[in-house]
């Protein structure tokens, strides 16, 4: 199989629980770094936090997607970070 998302800078919405928790560990166990976005930041820091433990590379940004100046900042932060989105 082939992993195409090694290396790749994935934004996750709604990462703070359930589905979006769940694809982040998913995708960076492949080797992605994910940019967490949730309003719970409590909730991504620990998530961040853990994907680092095992390895991998997580950023946390308290985000609500209502909030077009809020989705702004989860891009420009992700960017100015990695140099770029791929996902």
């Amino acid at each position: 199989m082939n992993n195409n998302v090694a290396n790749k800078i994935v934004v996750i919405t709604g990462a703070s629980s359930g589905l979006g928790a769940e694809a982040a560990r998913h995708l960076a166990a492949l080797g992605a770094t994910v940019v967490l976005g949730a309003r719970r930041e409590d909730r991504i820091k620990v998530l961040a936090e853990d994907i680092a433990a095992k390895g991998g590379k997580a950023l946390a940004i308290e985000t609500d997607v209502t909030n077009r100046a809020s989705v702004q900042n989860l891009v420009d932060t992700a960017v100015k970070t990695y140099g770029r989105i791929d996902v």
